[in-house]
């Protein structure tokens, strides 16, 4: 069943126009959420977050923030769904052909959620390959990073790329050939025990899962480095992760053929169950906030 502007209808009946500005020209918005036991994790987060891309490419949102809570809250109860991931999409909606958003009087507003499938257990207990591609970030002086846009065509060229080379993730250097961002992941990696990342002003989103895994970090007392990193710091890691909502923390055995290691590293080990404890704490509370 699909959230679609204020219903909910079979998936075959959730049919959006050929003049949406979303299908013609990847105008608007989305996030991307994981739910635990009927919990949406790090809901407050997503939602500013979707509020925060909307306003940067001047998109009214037809919801408030408790709206959009309810509106989930529908979408799972009607998939009867406890383990899943949802996707929030706002598009700018069905108008004339053109780029005026004026065009448009009304946001297309959907909802849909799939059950979870997890990651193979191998992936994890062995790491997975990674490849450095050839396409480059967007520069964020043209299309920013932070904002979470169905203008995929980045992402999509960078993961041609990686498949090609049986890579699990593309990662992605900047116009300066900084490191940057995988096509749907955030990249850590170890030096000499530090926990090394590239900055916001690499031209990076600024995952949600980033943000708390760098938050476990300092709390397990790990030097945490932000900066601008050369691939060459990345290929002579000791240790290399990949971080999204889906995936949470995954492995990287190796980058493009270069050999990382064989299974997780320690430091990974660590943030992975640091990680799992604040997923396992949030349920609580939301569970006990239900009571």
């Amino acid at each position: 069943m699909i959230y679609l502007n204020n219903r909910i209808v079979p998936k075959s009946r959730a049919r959006v126009s050929v003049y949406d500005h979303g299908f013609l020209y990847g105008d608007g918005i989305y996030e991307t959420l994981r739910v635990y036991q009927g919990t949406v994790f790090q809901l407050d987060e997503h939602i500013a977050r979707l509020f925060r891309s909307a306003a940067m490419i001047e998109l009214t949102i037809p919801k408030t923030h408790e709206a959009i809570k309810r509106a989930l809250s529908k979408t799972l109860k009607a998939n009867r769904h406890k383990d899943a991931v949802v996707r929030i999409t706002i598009s700018r909606g069905e108008g004339p052909t053109g780029l005026d958003p004026a065009l448009c009087p009304s946001p297309t507003f959907v909802i849909m959620s799939h059950a979870f499938k997890p990651y193979p257990a191998k992936q994890y207990q062995q790491g997975v390959k990674i490849a450095i591609v050839r396409t480059r970030r967007n520069y964020n002086g043209a299309l920013n990073p932070q904002i979470k846009s169905l203008n995929f065509l980045n992402n999509v060229l960078a993961r041609i790329e990686a498949k090609k080379e049986g890579a699990l993730e593309g990662i992605m250097l900047n116009y300066r050939s900084f490191i940057a961002e995988g096509t749907v992941s955030n990249v850590f990696f170890v030096r000499d025990g530090v926990l090394c990342t590239p900055s916001v002003n690499a031209g990076i989103l600024d995952g949600i899962t980033r943000g708390l895994l760098i938050e476990c970090a300092k709390e397990l007392r790990l030097t945490v480095r932000e900066g601008m990193f050369r691939k060459d710091a990345l290929m002579s890691a000791d240790e290399v992760f990949i971080s999204n909502t889906t995936m949470e923390v995954m492995p990287v055995s190796s980058v493009n053929d270069t050999k990382i290691s064989s299974r997780p590293g320690s430091i990974t080990k660590k943030l992975h169950r640091a990680y799992r404890k604040k997923v396992n704490a949030y349920i609580k509370k939301a569970e006990r906030s239900n009571e």
